[in-house]
């Protein structure tokens, strides 16, 4: 399971970049997966379950769990087998390759195959939230310059990731409450009492926000905007059915539970009746289909919510038939639209004629939601009606599903009159087969599945039978005349008699009773959080940065600080009066740290930006001299370099700022206030390190960790830490720094525009800092040298010099980093120093000629190779063990060298390597070269400048 996880992973990058140019081949490519995922889950039904573990930190509890149950394999027909059929359309209904969307498309597949398989709370949460992100970008970034469409993707995002950190919450104290967030073990043993209860109410609210029930819907109708193979498999198929799995999963531990079935009935029943209505009353087809989407999840709920055998029988197996006739409903609309022009059923006319083999499928998908024999749709209506036919309070519940039977009929009915109805259009009978086909294909699946309702039976059952109620009962097409059949009948009659007298015109007829409209209360709250927030800030923001500090500062010695002392003078705190305090342990840390003292107090004096920057500096080498004395290189090396880069970065940014600081204006009131703080967390850190150096009990990890690397043959500890024991960790923060690099590029370059030079016109040598006709900084000036205004030969000269030398010697500390100080990390630092070195006297065009390639490909390549070298270490027998990275050593014969080691975790660290060397050229590329920029915008007059305002 979590090979197949890795291969969605693969394929949503792959194929889009092997086969954009080809938008058929890469669609029809792409949905080999999702396919083969729908077949596997075919061969295991009626099978054991399935179950994997992957051990992350076994000694924090961090595993991820998957197990492939009954429930999970119906979901994953629906997730593969519909994604495969979306995919195919999207290969003709795209006039361009769309690779974003494509790729999108795949990894959502692999994101909502992660959550039906997760057996873990917080492993469902993360790919709960991965379906999210997705549908945010296939929402908001086919057409980004519609605001519109914007608006829908964020209303999306909004909705179901606020609901969502509810239902974290919610699964954090229901995981806390049962002593284990495994699925599977919740429940076996479920928790009790009023904090579970608590926990359940904001799981629900999370369910119900995914699944659009009322009044959480209204950005389900919003998001259809989104092209029809989007609105086909998210928002029918899969991502809506997220929140109506998480209930089902649940139920068995929680049906019996005093608020569960009010909740998920009552909330059901409501959405499945509005949902009705209002979709009876739409005039575009695809917002028809979404309030009829959003009336059938809410019939799911009813069914998988209510705790019963029979129930969950007719849940299950309607679960499965909507995504095979909602699907082709939307994907119908699509054809309707791509052909015609336009989704409003007022402009459309004999589509049905011009399109016969989509007319036919949408008919037959429309029989399938109606509950027509011989369809799956029927054999699950017929079920639902039995599951509630036992008189008392479900006689109300049966009442509310004929009643949701007769609307799914009537605006069925209008879907079909105002999409194929009409005697115009012309003769023409050509549908788009690349179309036209994917719309026919689970069409006839649900009238296929009609007829094998014992296979289906045999799939859905052993999910049923973990709930009580009939044991004998057993889907099937035909159970004799009865209660069931009749129901189903006045349902359908009702329905068509409601069409006849309200679904027929365009638009609706109004009406005198109000309707619910959830976009009018989801505008309302953001509108009140706005105009909250800006109320909040308007109070809070003072835009100071030392009130900022001041506050944080006062809040940690008011919070932790208070703890603090009330531990120390705790009696049962450990006793440190045998214990005797060193001022060093070797002289020189005196003396270390009475620069770094020296050093603090002159930049808090220091006048001038640059001299408190070069101050800094010296308490952060003086802090990397104290790392060396305790006998810490590899962390010295690595604070040393970045260190030196920080100055060097500051020192940019100082180039657009004053010269000095401004004058004090402070009263004497603040000035104490601030050295009262100051003085405070100097004291509080320096005796927090005290007293957690003396409080220790456990058995310090350093000696495990030697062991381990002696097991491994590795000297450097730190290094084996790092890239091997924790190669998992290192992954993701080394994608953290890839997508901050990212956010530097946007954060520099939003909004920027270019000033051009006038055609010819070159920086004169002398408009140096400070010189007549220069108007520049007193730092760097744009396109000169990045810290001086004269052309910088020598340094120039001395730098292209060091460069090589100091790649050298990042290469050497990447080699030597298994067994001495070293590694990828601060061997891609010393690397970036070869090129600051080049931008420093030479400016950016120093810098493009020295780099190899742009630094998207270093940050690309670099976490590429790091995540395909610990996927390698996984598909090699690493996976038995839940190690991310399996170090061997390779062993190669060159000539006069003799037997050379190579250990596989070099090839992580150089994918560290050059992920850190391509985020400092990022940031000198857009940083640097970006104030360069703006130097060069404040020379250039403006058009509008007077005679006397703009220089000559």
């Amino acid at each position: 399971m979590v090979t197949l996880l890795l291969a969605y992973a693969v394929v949503a990058v792959a194929v889009p970049w092997a086969l954009g140019r080809y938008r058929r081949v890469m669609a029809c490519a792409a949905a080999v997966l999702p396919a083969a995922t729908a077949a596997w889950a075919a061969t295991r039904a009626g099978g054991d379950d399935l179950t994997a573990e992957l051990v992350w930190a076994a000694d924090l509890g961090l595993v991820l769990d998957f197990r492939l149950d009954a429930l999970s394999i119906v979901m994953l027909l629906l997730v593969g087998g519909v994604g495969a059929v979306a995919l195919c359309y999207a290969g003709w209904y795209f006039e361009g390759s769309e690779r974003l969307m494509t790729g999108t498309l795949v990894a959502f597949a692999g994101a909502m195959t992660g959550l039906v398989l997760a057996d873990n709370l917080l492993v469902l949460y993360v790919f709960w939230e991965l379906t999210t992100l997705s549908s945010f970008i296939l929402i908001g970034t086919t057409r980004p310059e519609r605001a519109e469409d914007r608006r829908a993707a964020t209303q999306a995002l909004l909705m179901t990731t606020a609901f969502g950190l509810v239902m974290l919450a919610g699964f954090v104290v229901l995981g806390q409450a049962a002593g284990t967030y495994r699925i599977s073990a919740l429940l076996v043993d479920p928790p009790g009492g009023a904090a579970a209860e608590a926990g359940l109410v904001m799981v629900l609210l999370g369910a119900f926000a995914k699944s659009a029930q009322m009044p959480l819907h209204a950005w389900l109708p919003a998001a259809m905007v989104a092209p029809t193979p989007v609105s086909a498999y998210l928002h029918a198929a899969a991502m809506v059915k997220a929140g109506v799995y998480l209930v089902a999963r649940l139920t068995p531990a929680f049906a019996d539970t005093g608020l569960w079935r009010p909740a998920v009935i009552g909330v059901g029943l409501v959405s499945l009746l509005a949902g009705g209505v209002i979709a009876l009353r739409q005039d575009d087809l695809k917002a028809l289909l979404a309030y009829g989407t959003v009336s059938q999840l809410g019939f799911l709920m009813v069914l998988l919510g209510s705790g019963t055998r029979t129930a969950a029988l007719a849940g299950t197996a309607l679960l499965l038939a909507h995504g095979l006739f909602k699907a082709p409903l939307f994907l119908a609309a699509g054809v309707v639209e791509h052909e015609a022009g336009t989704r409003r059923a007022g402009e459309l006319s004999g589509m049905g004629r011009r399109l016969p083999v989509t007319a036919i499928a949408a008919t037959a998908a429309v029989a399938s939601m109606i509950g027509l024999p011989p369809f799956l749709g029927f054999v699950a209506k017929e079920a639902a009606v039995k599951a509630f036919a036992h008189g008392g309070l479900d006689a109300v519940v049966l009442a509310g599903v004929v009643a949701g039977a007769a609307l799914t009929t009537a605006y069925g009915l209008r879907f079909l009159h105002a999409a194929f109805a009409g005697g115009g259009g012309g003769a023409r009978a050509a549908d788009p087969w690349g179309m036209a086909v994917p719309v026919a294909v689970p069409a006839a699946a649900g009238f296929a599945l009609g007829f094998l309702s014992g296979p289906v039976q045999t799939m859905v059952a052993p999910y049923a039978n973990t709930l009580g109620g009939d044991p004998g009962y057993k889907l099937a097409l035909w159970h004799g005349l009865g209660l069931p059949i009749a129901l189903s009948a006045l349902a359908v009659a009702a329905g068509a008699g409601l069409f006849l007298l309200a679904g027929r015109s365009y638009p609706a007829k109004p009406v005198r009773w109000p309707v619910p409209d959830g976009q009018r209360g989801y505008n309302g709250v953001v509108r009140a959080v706005l105009v909250g927030a800006h109320a909040v800030t308007k109070r809070l923001q003072a835009g100071s940065l030392p009130v900022y500090l001041g506050v944080i500062g006062t809040t940690v010695l008011v919070v932790p600080g208070s703890a603090l002392i009330a531990g120390m003078t705790d009696k049962r705190s450990p006793d440190v009066a045998d214990y005797v305090l060193h001022g060093w342990d070797d002289p020189v840390q005196t003396v270390l740290g009475l620069i770094v003292i020296v050093c603090g107090l002159a930049a808090m004096l220091a006048r001038r930006r640059l001299s408190a920057a070069l101050l800094m500096a010296g308490v952060g080498y003086a802090i990397g001299g104290l790392f060396v004395a305790q006998g810490a290189p590899d962390l010295a090396l690595t604070h040393l370099v970045v260190e030196t880069l920080l100055l060097i970065t500051l020192v940019l940014v100082l180039r657009r700022l004053p010269e000095r600081f401004p004058p004090r204006r402070r009263k004497l009131s603040g000035r104490v206030a601030t050295s009262l703080i100051s003085v405070g967390l100097g004291a509080f850190i320096a005796t927090f390190l005290v007293v957690a150096a003396l409080s220790r009990r456990s058995t310090p990890t350093g000696p495990g960790y030697a062991e381990l690397a002696a097991e491994e043959g590795a000297d450097n500890v730190v290094n084996m830490i790092l890239v091997e024991a924790r190669a998992l960790d290192t992954l993701g923060e080394i994608t953290v720094v890839a997508v901050a690099s990212m956010g530097v590029i946007g954060l520099v370059l939003s909004g920027r525009r270019r000033i051009p030079r006038p055609s010819g016109e070159e920086p004169a040598g002398g408009e140096a800092a400070g010189e007549p006709g220069g108007g520049r900084g007193w730092l760097a000036t744009s396109g000169r040298p990045a810290l001086g205004g004269a052309p910088m030969v020598p340094a120039a000269a001395a730098a292209r010099l060091l460069g090589p030398a100091i790649l050298v010697f990042s290469v050497y500390l990447l080699v030597a980093g298994h067994n001495r100080p070293g590694g990828g990390f601060v061997a891609g630092l010393v690397a970036a120093m070869a090129y600051v070195l080049r931008y420093l006297p030479g400016g950016r065009r120093e810098l493009a000629a020295a780099m190899p390639v742009r630094p998207g490909v270093l940050l690309g390549g670099g976490l590429g190779l790091a995540a395909a070298t610990g996927v390698a270490g996984w598909t090699f027998g690493g996976m038995a063990d839940g190690a991310f990275l399996k170090n061997e050593v390779l062993h190669a014969e060159l000539p006069v060298i003799g037997d050379v080691k190579i250990p596989t975790s070099l090839f992580f660290d150089v994918g560290v390597y050059l992920l850190v060397l391509g985020l400092v050229l990022t940031i000198l590329t857009t940083l640097g070269a970006s104030l360069d920029e703006d130097a060069l915008e404040e020379d250039v007059p403006d058009e509008n400048d007077t005679a006397e305002g703009a220089r000559p």
